[in-house]
């Protein structure tokens, strides 16, 4: 019987973007950090894995690491010169590409590849049914990363890594990529823009990462107009909104498409606490999202679904958010219970914004399905 595939390397929680505040290099006016410092820190994902093995859901799981992205595998998508410009200052301690907010450390090369990997071998598993679907907890992120740029805590573009390695070796797949990432999905945008077998659609905060950047009526173009959909939401947007979104426009687009595969980047980031956004999510957001991408998988795609780990940035509240999408892969609940979602149930936008919001989704599903 198949499983749920969970792709965990410890080594990936040991990349490091060096002595940062949030996402600022100390110096000047930016004092040191009082405790975690980067944002994009591994305790977010470390709380998580060992929230899921309290809860009693890490035996359910299938767990494995796997090998790291080859330079083979990573020049399908990237540039020789960022590779090796990204290699050579990883090897000499570190930096940043400026002006991408991308810091890194000695060794972040390799764990990126590793990271790379964790998701290659995700979507390979699923695709040729050594899995029934799959959780990469892969770090560092990959979904703003740029072909020839890191960007946005991102050094290597994970899911576009691992759809074009699996393409190579097993041919034509049509991939739905669903970025929840409270952050525009900018990367796996651009490297797919002009493709017809590669639908991104991205829920995100508009105008907060890329800054000002909202993208609805950037649709894709060439042969991949119309494979390209973008869902800006506004600052405070909160569960029903999301909900929304799915309902008017993520799923028709999906159940047009016709996927073979749905891959989901699961950024945590919407979340009601989280530092690096605002937006009003909770774990019960996230739960059922991932109830209806599974679905929808069971529907349109023999239930191939494969779950890569990207933004989330509370160590508290991380955990629970991602034991729900996991519990909803496994299709199973644990006794655990979110502390915090009473509060957020509380803290909800009120109806006249969830209305304003929803006729916006409203205006643009006329937009795109006419």
């Amino acid at each position: 019987m198949m499983a749920t595939a969970f792709y965990h390397d410890e080594r990936c929680l040991w990349h490091t973007g060096g002595e940062q505040a949030l996402f600022l290099p100390v110096g000047g006016y930016v004092q040191p950090p009082s405790a975690t410092g980067f944002a994009e820190h591994p305790e977010t994902k470390r709380r998580f894995k060992n929230l899921l093995e309290v809860a009693g859901i890490w035996p359910q799981l299938r767990v494995r690491s796997a090998t790291p992205s080859d330079r083979q595998d990573l020049l399908r998508v990237h540039t020789a010169a960022y590779l090796d410009k990204l290699k050579a200052m990883s090897d000499g301690g570190g930096g940043n590409i400026a002006p991408h907010f991308a810091p890194f450390g000695p060794g972040s090369f390799e764990i990126a590849q590793l990271s790379s990997g964790l998701v290659r071998q995700a979507v390979e598993d699923v695709v040729t049914g050594a899995a029934a679907n799959a959780y990469a907890l892969s770090r560092p992120p990959g979904h703003h990363c740029l072909p020839d740029a890191s960007m946005g805590f991102c050094l290597l573009a994970n899911i576009p890594v691992a759809l074009e390695s699996v393409r190579a070796k097993h041919g034509p797949l049509r991939v739905a990529v669903v970025d929840w990432d409270v952050h525009h999905g900018n990367g796996t945008q651009t490297i797919f823009y002009d493709r017809a077998d590669t639908l991104t659609i991205s829920l995100h905060q508009e105008n907060c990462f890329p800054p000002g950047y909202g993208g609805a009526e950037d649709r894709g173009a060439g042969a991949g107009l119309g494979a390209n959909l973008n869902i800006p939401l506004l600052p405070g947007c909160g569960h029903q909104t999301y909900l929304d979104g799915f309902e008017v426009l993520v799923v028709p687009a999906l159940q047009a498409f016709k996927p073979d595969l749905i891959v989901v980047a699961s950024g945590y980031d919407a979340s009601c606490v989280d530092p690096l956004a605002r937006m009003q999510a909770t774990s019960e957001t996230y739960r059922l999202m991932a109830r209806a991408v599974r679905g929808l998988a069971d529907e349109l795609c023999g239930g191939k679904v494969v779950v890569a780990h990207e933004g989330g940035y509370s160590d508290i509240y991380v955990p629970f958010c991602g034991l729900a999408v996991v519990e909803e892969l496994l299709g199973v609940r644990s006794p655990v219970i979110d502390p915090l979602l009473e509060m957020a149930d509380l803290q909800q936008p009120p109806a006249d914004m969830v209305a304003f919001q929803r006729a916006r989704l409203v205006a643009q599903e006329a937009q795109v399905f006419g």
